[in-house]
């Protein structure tokens, strides 16, 4: 009975230590032990920024306290300004107290969640932390002319090395995170892919008007799409890991058909069709609801490339002149190239990796190009994935 006990107190023991280590952190109840911070804690919520927080592995809070986050908030601004803000206060490194004094050269630049959204322009989305003398460190946004206008007040909670929330005495004046945010309805996805190395797939999205509109009718509901690099670069990427599996898109209908499927394994994120594989290579705008990650090479579905549809045309027959002046075929020759029996393979039987029914991928862009309307939008649709709150 004992020994049934004992292994009952380890088992038990292990689910909690298992459940510890698995779910890394809980933001909103970390902050809520603490009073002082509770409408910072309300604004995360607000904002949606705490699951964000939660499902990063690394991360430094840096909280405001209620009377800091009242003067932040008599401007009145709207609920995408305060995310912008509040996010260029959520450092995507740790920084526990004893790490703040041991900063090596005194200093250190800090990528943020405002940097990681895509719409924070050059060093605007890096905050500089300064340590000095006495003890005593400084937070500024780099694009406030270096100034270090905060100040470090006191460590609230720290788990090592998964995330820190520290308190500072004011919000990091920012002329990019406070000024005013647009809607999902209201941006510009085509702009935003043009300045972000997708003019070749913005300018086919905007020469596409049914696949611009299905894109419009949808964004409020909430849309993620996946757009080709002019010119791709792999950056790691750490979206859509826990999205494994068949995908639907816009352009699927009620035969499950132009959907794609998720993969990922370690960094790398892959979406796959029966004709073609792509890697997501990074993040051009992540704020819900409205994701738009950037992959290298168009995602092509199968049920527009059909290997008949690939198949060059038959050559014209030989008009009466050109029949007379042809020399005659041989029976013998004739024979040889009858036509194929039943056993052989046909175009249309052969398997998904027959090379027949491939398209390469350096022509990906330049096939959406030259196919007709309806499909060039179809293949837009097919990048459109629906990512619902």
């Amino acid at each position: 009975m004992m020994g049934q006990r004992q292994h009952l107190v380890l088992l038990i023991f292990s689910l909690v230590l298992l459940f510890q280590t698995s779910n890394a952190h809980n933001i909103t109840l970390l902050i809520a032990k603490h009073p002082s911070l509770s409408k910072f804690n309300h604004y995360l919520t607000l904002t949606h920024l705490a699951p964000e927080i939660n499902r990063r592995t690394t991360i430094t809070v840096l909280a405001l306290e209620n009377d800091a986050m009242s003067s932040l908030l008599a401007k009145n601004p709207s609920m995408y300004t305060v995310k912008n803000i509040l996010s260029l206060h959520v450092l995507l490194d740790y920084f526990g107290a004893r790490k703040l004094h041991q900063i090596s050269n005194g200093t250190a630049l800090a990528a943020t969640m405002f940097q990681a959204t895509g719409v924070a322009p050059g060093n605007s989305g890096f905050v500089n932390i300064t340590d000095f003398k006495g003890g005593k460190v400084g937070f500024g946004a780099e694009d406030n002319g270096g100034n270090l206008d905060s100040f470090f007040v006191k460590s609230v909670e720290e788990l090592p090395y998964n995330i820190s929330v520290i308190q500072i005495n004011k919000a990091l004046p920012s002329a990019v995170a406070e000024a005013p945010a647009p809607g999902p309805n209201e941006l510009n996805i085509t702009d935003i892919m043009s300045a972000h190395g997708c003019k070749v797939f913005a300018d086919t999205l905007l020469a596409n008007p049914e696949a611009m509109g299905t894109y419009e009718e949808n964004v409020n509901g909430g849309l993620t799409v996946f757009c080709p690099l002019d010119d791709p670069l792999y950056q790691s990427m750490s979206m859509l890991r826990s999205n494994n599996g068949l995908m639907n898109t816009l352009a699927t209908d009620g035969a499950s058909n132009y959907d794609f499927t998720v993969q990922n394994e370690g960094e790398d994120v892959t979406l796959k069709t029966r004709i073609s594989t792509v890697k997501i290579t990074g993040t051009l705008l992540d704020e819900g609801p409205v994701a738009i990650y950037t992959i290298n090479k168009v995602l092509m579905p199968k049920e527009l490339f059909k290997a008949s549809a690939l198949s060059p045309a038959p050559a014209p027959a030989p008009g009466p002149e050109e029949a007379a002046d042809s020399p005659k075929v041989s029976k013998s020759k004739s024979k040889s190239k009858a036509a194929p029996t039943a056993d052989a393979d046909s175009p249309a039987d052969s398997p998904d990796n027959d090379p027949d029914d491939q398209v390469a991928d350096d022509e990906n862009a330049g096939t959406i190009l030259g196919a007709d309307r309806f499909a060039a939008a179809a293949v837009l649709s097919c990048l459109f994935v629906f990512f619902l709150l």
